[in-house]
């Protein structure tokens, strides 16, 4: 509630700091069109209104807030005198929409002097031209540059993510290509073996005994045990002397490719019982190119699937063909993100998932996400870099209440107390010049709280890093739009 029609002093408006420089006959002006009205304690204008007037407080105490989410954010009190707030930008006329960013209440008594929008603007131009292009250049020109960086940074982290992702692919597309090569070759030999075993004497039941083998072969090489180095060396051993014995020449080079295979002595002795002892190293032979070309066989098929699920995670993280805004598995779009920046995390770094396998799908907008885990998980990795390159980057996620909480870890020297309330400010980088554009913790904290009414925070001390996302688990009531101004400081 406020009372209107109170005397207007130009005197008492000169007082305040932002009108002392004033002449008396612009201070007569601004009480002209101008007036001092009292509010008792309760709301003066809520965020979002449109922005009609410029409030000069003269006396008592105000508080300034924003919606954060569901929540509504204190960002100032004071009982300063003359600080002020409302339509600050009215200079720029229909240049900008024109509404509160914020809200404005008052806890006692509070007197102000209120300036109409269009009053404010019309004494700004005339009073002060130059400083009205001032402001304007500067308004303009940070969003600008706000906007240009902040396609740079997105263009940086495609290269970096692209460079990535050529490296992780080229490993296993080389590999299937090799696979491929030697295939080829023992495919002629497996033809070459078969035309002189069909030149020997092997019975027919020898034959149909040799193929069942190979049969039970292929069967046994697809469920190869993983054996440790010590292991292998020793069954290599044991089949060589085998082989040896048996009258099977270069036991020593066949040897290896059986026991990779998972196969032993039992088995050679299945062989050695279905054909004749002179005809045992032809079968031997045919049977090694065999499972060679089972195990190259398999080394194809793994290079593939690796370069497929890379295909698929570079779509999961891109978001290629999916709805902007869906429910979203938190833990999908966090490994893919990590598939993705693999070769930039380094081997340096040990990357430890803590997920909650039970929390639901969240609704959010995935592919923005991915850009928040992204800036996160690069400064972590960056974090770690500057700490000696090696340590430990935790993933966690966990239920909150009503909210779902991913929380990036990591062990380097941590954001330190004096600039830990600046590092969502844009352009704020602790990083080399040239190396940072300052924006990433921006993007990303508009990204949680502005567009998904989440809430984004970091707690740090040397070796224990943790920046934490929290996401509601519903989607929220839809909250009027209020434009697309920048944000006003705290008076």
């Amino acid at each position: 509630m406020s009372t209107r029609d109170l005397p207007c002093d130009p005197y008492e408006i000169g007082s305040l700091f932002l009108f002392e420089k004033l002449s008396p006959d612009q201070l007569g002006r601004l009480c002209a069109e101008g007036r001092v009205e009292r509010f008792e304690p309760g709301p003066v204008y809520a965020e979002g209104d449109p922005a009609t007037c410029f409030y000069v407080m003269i006396e008592g105490t105000v508080v300034l807030s924003r919606r954060v989410g569901g929540d509504d954010v204190e960002l100032s009190r004071t009982s300063q005198r003359g600080v002020y707030a409302g339509a600050m930008q009215a200079y720029l006329g229909d240049q900008v929409p024109q509404r509160y960013n914020n809200a404005l209440r008052v806890t006692e008594p509070t007197r102000f002097f209120i300036l109409p929008a269009e009053s404010f603007a019309a004494v700004m131009g005339e009073w002060f031209p130059m400083a009205v292009h001032l402001l304007e250049g500067l308004f303009f020109g940070s969003k600008n540059a706000q906007r240009t960086v902040g396609q740079r940074e997105r263009l940086l982290a495609l290269g970096s993510l692209s460079a990535g992702l050529t490296h992780e692919l080229n490993n296993p597309a080389a590999a299937a290509v090799r696979a491929t090569a030697t295939l080829r070759e023992r495919v002629g030999k497996m033809r070459h073996e078969l035309a002189v075993i069909a030149h020997d004497a092997y019975s027919c039941e020898a034959l149909t005994a040799l193929i069942e083998i190979q049969e039970r072969t292929a069967e046994r090489v697809a469920r190869a045990p993983v054996l440790t180095a010590l292991e292998a060396s020793d069954r290599e051993d044991e089949l060589a002397d085998w082989l040896d014995d048996h009258g099977v020449p270069e036991g020593w080079r066949i040897a290896p490719t059986f026991v990779q295979a998972g196969l032993g002595t039992d088995w050679l002795e299945q062989v050695a019982a279905a054909v004749a002892e002179d005809l045992l190293p032809g079968a031997v032979g045919w049977l090694n190119h065999t499972v060679e070309t089972e195990l190259l066989m398999n080394e194809i098929h793994d290079s593939t699937g690796r370069i497929s699920h890379l295909v698929d995670a570079a779509k999961q993280y891109a978001q290629l063909d999916r709805a902007p805004h869906r429910d979203v598995d938190v833990h999908e779009l966090l490994d893919s993100t990590l598939l993705m920046l693999a070769g930039k995390i380094g081997p340096g770094v040990r990357v430890v998932k803590e997920y909650d396998a039970s929390l639901p799908e969240v609704p959010a907008y995935p592919a923005e996400l991915n850009q928040v885990w992204t800036n996160l998980i690069d400064n972590a990795v960056a974090a770690i870099g500057t700490d000696g390159g090696d340590g430990t980057l935790t993933v966690r996620t966990a239920r909150e209440g009503d909210r779902l909480l991913v929380e990036f870890r990591d062990t380097g020297p941590g954001v330190p107390a004096e600039i830990r309330g600046r590092i969502f400010d844009p352009f704020f980088t602790t990083k080399p010049v040239g190396e940072g554009t300052g924006l990433g913790l921006d993007i990303s904290w508009r990204i949680v709280v502005n567009k998904h009414h989440g809430s984004l925070q970091v707690e740090s001390v040397p070796g224990d890093t943790r920046f934490q996302v929290l996401l509601p688990l519903t989607t929220p009531e839809p909250e009027p739009k209020t434009g697309t101004t920048t944000a006003e400081e705290p008076i």
